[in-house]
């Protein structure tokens, strides 16, 4: 029979950034999967990250009727290689995950319950679950159908925070990630929202040229902001950076880069 799956945004951490819309489909669950990357690839302070989506659930969930099922995550290789083989290692890493979650949903959920996965920011924007989950579609082990609920992007905070309008003017703006910031700054764009950037790569751009505007672990308690000319910036946001991941054991971090 089919399993009804809905994949809901929760925003960057804060309990209080979920929409209306994702508090009902939060009361419609019965099983939450939630991955836990301490467990699978061995990442310290992430168990965190699965104590703030039980904090939402405690939060928004009207009675105690449902679960949680913690997901052992793939380890991934993270040392740096060329595009190419970064592509494919991504993949793979998303075949690992869509392995886990089908054994989990054949194994431990019914056909007649709602099975939830709670996703960080908005699953649309440089998030992998819509894909995994449709690998595990693809598999035949399981028969799925799903809604996706929009949610909160750190973007959409980061923007909040710095009182932002992220497009300049009749202007385009890029949102890449560190590994493509220079060839995007190469290529003529001068507006860029950079994500996924933990080897800050800004840091090689000429930093009288641009100013930035940057936030940490957005959401949380844990929040840190910087602005300004970007050579100006760069010490202090390496020390927000420190601070962030000392007081959670983890950083997750955007920045908007705009040429002077």
């Amino acid at each position: 029979m089919t399993r009804r799956l809905l994949l809901v945004g929760i925003g960057s951490g804060d309990p209080d950034q979920l929409t209306v819309e994702a508090v009902r489909a939060l009361n419609e669950v019965d099983v939450f999967l939630v991955a836990d990357k301490e467990a699978g690839a061995g990442r310290t302070g992430t168990g965190d990250l699965v104590a703030l989506r039980e904090e939402i659930c405690r939060r928004h969930i009207t009675g105690d009727g449902y679960r949680i099922i913690a997901v052992p995550d793939p380890p991934r290789d993270r040392a740096p290689m060329a595009d190419g083989a970064y592509g494919g290692e991504v993949r793979d890493w998303h075949a690992a995950r869509a392995r886990a979650y089908a054994r989990v949903l054949a194994r431990e959920t019914g056909p007649d319950e709602t099975v939830g996965l709670l996703v960080w920011g908005d699953p649309g924007l440089y998030d992998s679950t819509i894909r995994v989950v449709e690998r595990v579609r693809a598999s035949g082990e399981v028969d799925l159908e799903y809604r996706v609920v929009p949610g909160i992007s750190s973007v959409q905070v980061l923007a909040a925070r710095h009182r932002l309008v992220l497009n300049r003017i009749g202007s385009p703006i890029t949102v890449t990630t560190g590994r493509r910031l220079a060839a995007d700054v190469a290529s003529g764009a001068d507006n860029l929202v950079v994500m996924l950037d933990g080897g800050l790569a800004c840091a090689d751009l000429p930093g009288d040229d641009w100013d930035v505007w940057w936030g940490a672990n957005l959401g949380t308690g844990g929040e840190e902001l910087v602005s300004g000319r970007l050579s100006e910036a760069l010490e202090p946001i390496r020390a927000a950076r420190a601070r962030a991941r000392e007081a959670r054991g983890w950083v997750m971090d955007t920045y908007l880069l705009r040429r002077r």
